[in-house]
């Protein structure tokens, strides 16, 4: 009987010496077989790719969902409440399986992982990831314009592939100013025609041009005088489109090399005029109108209802918004500020920053 027993001590001596060797030797191994017994629940993990720390919560039934719709979100410390109410107005709209690609800053990381799990959101299927500034430092000049269109996590669009390695196929990429009231099923299924990267919208036709007062044109955004824009034949009169939505392929983003032609005309700006003191400004955009030009299909207009930021009045009558599919208040008048147009939409998608961080600024009410 005792012999039995100094067997078994010894036997549990053996597995814990093991353990601990594999332990020392293997130290990522033991997070990583807790993590996959743990699906539903919050994990902190490191991203070997690029050393950044991201939270992640994905459901076990998504990895048997037939179709899931990916979908970007990039905000930082300033405009987070935005990402917030997006998510919300997404989730509310939809009954598809979404998986939520959250990029920011390291200021609001955990700011924004703990407001959705002590949220409705805390069961949505998302990862969070900070976006490593020194990928863009040197690279941008805004020149004229507003100063908040050079902020890092602005170009974060121009980086899925690096931001995400492992994803493949389809990816939607909508700015953290818009609200969705249609099903985002629909969106997904937008068709790209062959031979074309992405879906935009156009933004030379309807609402668009009455509300900005201009064409909407390439020459509203690039130096066509430059050398290199003359090198690619563009048309000055070609429509213009907006880069707060899109729909891409991130297999045909890593193919075409698309992050480096988008880095290729940041970098030439810093160093001579191609963009920024036109009269759409600078920014994001108008890289993304130079390496897409003339390869990219269009978004159904409702699906893009934009420029609700664009003045403080009301631009579009109560009953057009009802029934857009996707409202985007580009512009300096953000709908969580005190001066904007239609915020009662947006507010119904708001979620209270339970850090109290953020919050909306509204008028007094007398």
């Amino acid at each position: 009987m005792a012999f039995g027993t100094i067997k078994k001590v010894a036997l549990v001596l053996v597995v814990l010496w093991i353990g601990t060797l594999c332990y020392l030797w293997f130290p990522n191994l033991l997070p990583d077989l807790v993590k996959s017994k743990l699906p539903n629940k919050l994990s902190l993990e490191s991203d070997h790719h690029h050393g950044n720390i991201k939270f992640r919560h994905v459901a076990a039934k998504l990895n048997e969902s037939k179709e899931v719709i990916h979908i970007c979100i990039t905000s930082d410390e300033h405009t987070i409440g935005g990402m917030i109410a997006l998510i919300n107005s997404i989730i509310s709209n939809t009954k598809s399986d979404v998986m939520f690609h959250l990029v920011t800053d390291e200021t609001s990381m955990d700011q924004l992982g703990i407001w959705i799990q002590k949220s409705k959101l805390s069961t949505i299927n998302y990862e969070i990831k900070k976006f490593p500034g020194n990928w863009v430092e040197g690279k941008i000049n805004v020149r004229g314009g507003r100063k908040e269109l050079g902020r890092p996590l602005n170009y974060a669009r121009y980086y899925l592939p690096k931001l995400f390695p492992t994803l493949n196929g389809k990816i939607i990429f909508i700015d953290d100013d818009c609200i969705v009231q249609g099903d985002i099923s629909e969106l997904y299924q937008t068709k790209v025609n062959p031979g074309h990267l992405a879906a935009f919208s156009e933004d030379c036709t309807g609402a668009a041009k009455r509300l900005t007062y201009m064409k909407n044109i390439y020459a509203d955004y690039i130096d066509v005088k430059s050398k290199h824009v003359q090198l690619m034949k563009i048309d000055p009169q070609e429509c213009a489109f907006n880069t707060g939505l899109f729909l891409t392929n991130i297999t045909e983003w890593r193919i075409h090399n698309i992050t480096q032609q988008l880095e290729y005309w940041m970098q030439l700006n810093t160093k001579e005029e191609v963009y920024g003191n036109e009269r759409g400004g600078g920014g994001s955009q108008p890289p993304m109108m130079l390496v897409f030009y003339k390869k990219f299909s269009k978004i159904p207009a409702m699906w893009h209802v934009r420029y609700l930021g664009w003045t403080p009045g009301t631009s579009y009558t109560t009953q057009f918004l009802r029934s857009a599919k996707l409202l985007h208040w580009n512009g300096r008048f953000k709908p969580w500020g005190r001066t904007s147009q239609h915020s009662e939409i947006w507010d119904k998608y708001f979620i209270a920053d339970p850090s109290h961080r953020f919050h909306p600024v509204r008028k007094a009410i007398v």
